[in-house]
């Protein structure tokens, strides 16, 4: 009967932690469908636009070692809720933005807390099941941010195109200050882990597995926010469809993360280094044939819920960063979501340069499969350096 208890609060627990990670999804990945609409009120290029998402992705990049090194003497629900107010207020606040300059630096804030966020979400998850069920956990606890793309984008996405793009904003606010009070009813309290300091969290950098796991997230998977960050351009421009169809586009995708969430978690708790390999190979396959798919409509929305299936490569590399961190844990796992806004921050970049420099919306595909493949490069060395001495098993 305890054991069952214990299981049904873990789900509960879960649950709240998730749709945290339902609002953070919504509203990092809804400026990918509202980017013609953003562009158009402040008066930019669609590429120039796409700015936001980098500095929305910096912002997690910063904010998440920060965070992890300064609060590592926190209880971690408490850090989760201060994490959500954080994010809530980033969100009204963009909103609100009267001007272009602002709205970048408004969404540099509300990405502070994303990777600090998902870092410790998941190191509570993963406390609440057995060691052989971490990544399941994880996985589960991420169903919130892939879910994000199935529901709350297509969503926001609408909202933004019939009440403007900052009714958005609006709504992902409020889900982030749900979020604060389902974490205070629902999360567990623990005390911080024993022996917690800003110094321990940092010996995490040491590490060179760390850095080459880290390595292969912000490269590797660089390639799906290649093409998701101009989908909605892609789409009506060179596939033809008509603006209105882009929220089902966002929600197929979005199936295809659930999808890719659900299946690469159950295959880290058997295979873990096999499950990271794997996924990088996909993501390049697929994202190949989405440049060759792109001027035909319905292929391409194929093609894009395989893309969303790359995301099955998310809860493997947690678990392999906290594995091979030891016990500076809260670091690198938060370090894994700065990672994969690096990603981010890559892929919309590197995106807009091969749109600018003439190569057409399509070649994000392209431009999305060679990072693909930098990211396996890392990878094989990340394994081979593994069979040296003091090795990390993963």
């Amino acid at each position: 009967m305890v054991a069952a208890a214990a299981a049904v609060g873990g789900r509960w627990a879960e649950l709240a932690l998730a749709v945290g990670g339902f609002g953070i999804g919504t509203g990092e990945f809804a400026m990918m469908g509202l980017l013609p609409n953003v562009a158009a009120d402040f008066g930019v290029s669609v590429p120039t636009a796409g700015h936001v998402i980098s500095a929305y992705a910096l912002g997690v990049v910063i904010g998440a070692p920060l965070i992890a090194v300064f609060a590592a003497r926190w209880a971690r629900h408490r850090l989760l809720m201060a994490l959500m107010i954080c994010f809530a207020a980033g969100n009204f606040a963009s909103a609100l933005a009267p001007g272009y300059a602002a709205f970048m630096a408004f969404r540099f804030v509300a990405g502070l807390p994303h990777g600090a966020y998902f870092g410790v979400a998941s190191l509570v998850a993963a406390s609440l099941v057995p060691a052989d069920q971490r990544a399941r956990a994880i996985g589960r606890m991420m169903l919130g941010l892939t879910g994000a793309t199935l529901a709350g984008v297509p969503l926001a996405t609408w909202i933004g195109q019939t009440l403007g793009w900052r009714a958005a904003y609006v709504l992902v606010g409020v889900i982030g200050a749900v979020t604060c009070a389902l974490i205070f009813r629902c999360v567990p309290r623990a005390a911080p882990a024993r022996g917690a300091s800003p110094a321990r969290e940092l010996s995490a950098l040491r590490r060179k597995q760390v850095w080459l796991t880290l390595g292969v997230g912000s490269v590797g998977f660089g390639g799906l926010f290649c093409v998701l960050s101009y989908i909605s351009p892609t789409m009506t421009r060179v596939a033809g469809l008509p603006e209105r169809y882009v929220p089902f586009v966002l929600a197929v995708f979005g199936v295809g993360m659930i999808l890719g969430n659900l299946i690469g978690s159950w295959l880290a708790d058997r295979s873990l280094m096999r499950t990271i390999g794997g996924s990088l190979i996909w993501n390049a396959v697929a994202l190949c044939l989405f440049s060759i798919a792109a001027p035909h409509a319905w292929m391409a929305t194929l093609v894009v819920l395989l893309v969303g299936m790359g995301v099955a490569i998310v809860p493997a590399l947690q678990i392999r960063l906290m594995d091979v961190a030891a016990d500076a844990q809260t670091l690198a796992a938060s370090l894994n979501h700065s990672a994969f806004n690096i990603a981010n921050a890559l892929g919309a970049w590197l995106g807009g340069l091969a749109i600018v420099g003439g190569l057409g919306w399509a070649s994000t595909g392209w431009v999305g499969a060679l990072l693909a493949v930098a990211g396996l490069l890392i990878f094989a060395w990340s394994a081979a350096s593994e069979r040296g001495p003091g090795a990390v098993s993963g």
